[in-house]
């Protein structure tokens, strides 16, 4: 399944189309995009450790491994946000045919979570790092994830690690089509990006910063009612934009009954949502469902390696997490697939047993079928894929896949301080009476 999958998603023919249509300053001599890609996606797939044992490996790589390092660390942003967002478009449809659509987050919406990712420190490659104390991030990138499909449908690369998220919104506010609705937390919350979003006739629940856009109160506080974590109100407020335009909107507020990880008490959410489509309640819970993305983000880092530390170039970094991208996409069909014809809840199954699976198998079945074989498949529809796939996950058994929940997790009785911070204490003691050393 992996295979097959990959093959569609990553056809040498359509990646080195892609790559002379969207490249800038790159060419093409005797390394071929394709070629890269696929020695990234064994990295990612966390078939090979790095890289260079990717190439390695590799019977049919013509050029030298200086050549294919210089190849990478050039690789253009553009070029790798096309890659993830036709990778998607191209297995979508195979979705589609798996009819496996998870029920809308929000009826009558298209639901768009966005949320900035910022790439792991690297080893020190660079030669200018050498001498510094802490390791550099080498990049970072904004993921915009379709929750219904569990696809990643977007991603814009950013050289550098340190810029504003907001500053890379221009590319992703181009994309915001009519009936999306779009989740976001408070670092996207400025006049710009809500009135560019309402102007695409889209819809918006974002988090509001305390200091943007800073709403001019329309109305009073009005209690709605309870919820799992508080109380929720609302309110009707306007903002206001350099042309002078004004835009009524509603104003969610969550009182909590336990502060959050940041000590905050509560949590207000603006929306331009009309109250007849979705209730204050309901855009409050909307909004605590965009943490999805952050297990989207964990499953990149911990059943995919989209974060290769050898790679302190930051277009070779911002390549494998976007090669991680497409990968997990591929991951989230199979899936699909073992769910639909098992039957199975989408909690229920585990994509670290079956990238685990693909990992441990996925060398000796590439020794047992010759590539040759493979390119058979490479003119079926959309449908017959569909059908292939099905077939294929007919033959897994699903008990070796379930996921295994833990319990629920114990509450510190009052009264006792957890065991970390009686160790802390206890230390400082230690010291101040000089039984250590400082």
């Amino acid at each position: 399944m992996a295979r097959l999958l990959m093959q569609r998603a990553l056809g040498a023919e359509w990646l080195d189309s892609l790559f002379e249509q969207h490249r800038q300053r790159q060419y093409t001599r005797e390394l071929l995009f394709s070629t890269e890609v696929d020695l990234m996606a064994l990295v990612a797939l966390g078939l090979r450790p790095s890289l260079h044992a990717a190439a390695q490996s590799s019977e049919g790589l013509k050029v030298s491994m200086q050549a294919l390092y210089e190849k990478v660390h050039h690789t253009e942003p553009r070029v790798v946000r096309e890659l993830v967002q036709c990778s998607g478009e191209r297995l979508r449809p195979v979705l589609e045919h798996l009819k496996l659509q998870q029920p809308s987050w929000a009826s009558g919406y298209r639901v768009r979570v966005l949320d900035g990712n910022h790439l792991a420190a690297s080893q020190k490659r660079l030669k200018p790092l050498r001498g510094l104390r802490g390791a550099a991030l080498p990049g970072q990138a904004l993921v915009v994830y379709a929750p219904e499909w569990d696809l990643v449908v977007d991603l814009v690369p950013a050289e550098d690690a340190h810029a504003n998220e907001r500053a890379l919104m221009g590319p992703v506010l181009e994309r915001v089509q009519a009936g999306e609705l779009w989740l976001a937390d408070r670092n996207f919350s400025t006049r710009q990006i809500l009135f560019a979003v309402e102007d695409k006739h889209a819809a918006f629940v974002i988090r509001e910063h305390g200091v943007s856009p800073s709403p001019t109160e329309a109305g009073p506080l009005k209690k709605v009612g309870r919820v799992e974590t508080g109380v929720v109100f609302e309110q009707a407020v306007e903002i206001e934009d350099e042309q002078g335009r004004r835009l009524r909107l509603r104003r969610i507020e969550l009182q909590l009954e336990e502060p959050t990880e940041d000590g905050d008490t509560r949590i207000r959410v603006l929306t331009n949502v009309p109250s007849e489509r979705m209730g204050a309640k309901e855009v409050a819970g909307l909004y605590r469902r965009r943490w999805s993305i952050e297990g989207m983000f964990g499953r990149l880092e911990s059943v995919l390696k989209s974060e290769v530390k050898t790679l302190g170039y930051p277009r070779a970094a911002l390549l494998a997490f976007g090669v991680a991208v497409m990968a997990y996409n591929v991951l989230a069909v199979m899936l699909a697939a073992v769910e639909t014809e098992h039957r199975l809840k989408a909690t229920e199954v585990s994509s670290y047993y079956i990238a685990d699976e693909v990992k441990a198998t996925y060398g000796g079945m590439m020794i047992a079928i010759a590539e040759p074989l493979w390119r058979g498949f490479e003119s079926q529809t959309d449908e017959e894929l569909g059908k292939e796939l099905l077939w294929l996950a007919s033959h897994v058994k699903p008990s070796k896949l379930r996921k295994h929940p833990r319990g629920p997790k114990k509450k510190e009785k009052k009264g006792y301080a957890p065991r970390r911070e009686v160790d802390r204490h206890v230390s400082t003691a230690r010291v101040l009476r000089g039984d250590e050393k400082t």
